[in-house]
């Protein structure tokens, strides 16, 4: 999750998706909100409870497990697609392009409004992520925390990265440049926009799954489906919200997308496997 969290264009949501931990990892992290909440009214008998109604043998090692890749793989990935933009937006286009279909599998009952709602969600991402926004030059702490508040949001729904986000902000750059330098205020107070973000978002969204699950799911599968123009590999993915037609050299992008297609439907089967027992 932390590794695709780097990437614009991918969210941590979808791989939490594949994987089959979408809907646990939203109830734990409105869990913990929950007990935010509590503790920030001086409530301490009940933050308690909350924090004891966590599953920390899942929450934990998934949390270091993000961290770890985001400080580690940040400048790694950083290098790839700079260096081979249109394979490394390939790969990511099928591995997009294979979650769909299992995201889909996650409405139990599929009916007519389900396919509409997911048409128009699609649309509506397809058409905003044309959007993007000039580098903020020099930003101040006020805005890097506002950008970790609203990334965070994108960051677990699948098909929206945060990285995206920080892109459309302007911001994605400056955060980049504060991982690899170890800037620790800057970090300290993105993470900081981060967590009041999500203990916010993660409540929000935690209801709708609970009340309307199959047109939440429904409406995340058009989000996945939009995303993928800016994943579109030529002239670059990354960076270009253009879709031009495929270069003379499209054999090796066309079979790195469909070698990620396959992986992730593999990897989606293993974990529904996983989960159900």
């Amino acid at each position: 999750m932390g590794a695709a969290d780097v990437v614009p264009g991918v969210s941590g949501g979808t791989i939490a998706l594949i994987v089959g931990i979408y809907e646990p990892l939203v109830g734990t992290v409105h869990t913990a909100a929950s007990a935010l909440g509590h503790l920030l009214r001086f409530d301490v008998s009940e933050a308690t409870a909350a924090l004891r109604r966590i599953d920390w043998w899942f929450i934990g090692p998934l949390f270091v497990g993000l961290i770890a890749a985001v400080l580690t793989l940040a400048r790694l990935i950083e290098v790839v697609l700079e260096d081979y933009p249109i394979g490394t937006s390939a790969f990511f286009f099928g591995l997009v392009a294979g979650s769909i279909p299992l995201a889909w599998g996650y409405v139990r009952r599929p009916a007519g409004m389900h396919f509409l709602l997911a048409a128009m969600a699609a649309a509506g991402t397809f058409v905003l992520l044309g959007f993007r926004g000039d580098a903020v030059s020099d930003p101040s702490l006020a805005v890097v925390f506002g950008s970790g508040a609203i990334a965070i949001c994108a960051m677990i729904l699948p098909g929206i990265s945060g990285s995206l986000i920080l892109l459309m902000l302007g911001m994605y750059d400056r955060v980049i440049e504060a991982l690899n330098g170890r800037e620790l205020g800057v970090i300290a107070t993105f993470a900081a926009g981060a967590v009041i973000g999500l203990a916010l978002f993660s409540t929000l969204l935690d209801y709708l799954l609970r009340r309307y699950h199959d047109l939440v799911m429904a409406a995340l599968v058009g989000l996945m489906l939009g995303s993928l123009r800016v994943l579109w590999p030529w002239p670059d993915g990354a960076d270009s919200a253009g879709l031009d037609a495929p270069e003379a050299a499209w054999i090796g992008p066309v079979a790195l997308a469909v070698l990620a297609a396959v992986t992730v439907l593999a990897l989606g089967r293993l974990g529904r496997r996983s989960t159900a027992t």
